[in-house]
């Protein structure tokens, strides 16, 4: 298969182009990041193939999204065109040129007071601008592209900007003396956090393609179309997601202090579940390893090995 990925700047656009290279027989034709390739204006894909900007693509896997929680409270109108409109576009493109197509979407498309593991078909109701745009992307998708693959996950982390990143900063500003106190985490929010790696091996897994890059299956197109959960196993909270972070880098004897989320007053809620049933993915044999153990994975990469050898 012949693969074009957007979003390759991002974390899990970095693990596809990865895992995409190291797949004998899969072809990767296009890796575009927004500087590259601006998918929120219609007819972007139609264009760039009739340019021959890329060779043809057999699938389209659409990993942008404008992610920024908070300031999609604000820029309400740039959600909707790059989370909503763009996806809808690219699955317009997509199926008039007889392309598969996947989009990524996230746990913030539910209201975040469940108390089971959203499954698949559970009901949307977002509230956020974030939430909002995304959940109406999924259903531009679906209508332009009835065969469409939509992943959603959680708590994303890899390489780039993270909650990782975030937590190890923190520790090595208090290893150095140079900040001091307890660190403060959020313990009320309880999720599955997603190693963009693993993410990246059960988006190719769900499309068919096994680790040694040959078909894992025949007559399976209409059982991978529709929305699919993909997060690593386990639930856990941030809190404590933080704890293991501390541990697992030798930062274990820093102070973690628990604390609400109320009390950070943040413009954008936070779902204070975001547990997803993988379900419909564990049907097809595509399951994630458990959260800890994708932790152990990302900090042994070259980007975790990266992470840890910063400077403040």
């Amino acid at each position: 298969m012949r693969w074009l990925i957007t979003g390759s700047g991002g974390q899990l656009g970095q693990c596809l182009v990865e895992s995409l290279e190291a797949r004998p027989g899969q072809s990767l034709v296009g890796a575009f990041d927004h500087s590259a390739f601006d998918i929120a204006r219609p007819g972007a894909l139609a264009e760039l193939l009739a340019q021959g900007g890329t060779d043809a693509p057999d699938i389209v896997v659409n990993a942008a999204a404008f992610t920024a929680v908070d300031r999609c409270e604000e820029e309400v109108e740039r959600a909707q065109r790059v989370n909503a409109e763009a996806p809808g576009w690219l699955a317009e493109d997509c199926w008039r040129a007889g392309l598969a197509y996947v989009h990524v979407s996230t746990d913030y498309v539910f209201s975040g007071v469940a108390r089971e593991p959203y499954a698949e078909d559970a009901p949307v109701d977002p509230q956020t601008a974030y939430g909002r745009s995304k959940a109406d992307g999924e259903r531009r998708v679906m209508e332009a592209h009835p065969e469409a693959l939509v992943v959603r996950t959680s708590w994303v982390f890899g390489p780039g900007r993270n909650f990782v990143a975030a937590i190890l900063r923190q520790a090595r500003l208090r290893a150095q003396g140079l900040e001091s106190g307890p660190l403060r985490v959020v313990a009320d929010q309880s999720g599955c956090p997603t190693y963009a790696g693993d993410l990246a091996e059960g988006i190719l897994k769900l499309v068919g393609v096994d680790s040694d890059g040959e078909p894992m299956g025949e007559g399976m197109a209409e059982a991978r179309a529709g929305i699919f959960h993909l997060a690593n196993r386990g639930k856990t909270t941030w809190f404590d997601f933080a704890r293991a972070i501390l541990d697992e880098t030798g930062h274990g004897e820093i102070e973690l202090e628990p604390t609400k989320t109320s009390d950070l007053g943040l413009p954008a809620e936070r779902p204070a579940w975001s547990v997803l049933g993988c379900g419909r993915a564990a049907d097809l044999g595509v399951n994630l390893r458990p959260w800890r153990e994708a932790l152990v994975a990302y900090l042994n990469s070259t980007a975790g090995i990266a992470l840890q050898e910063e400077q403040v």
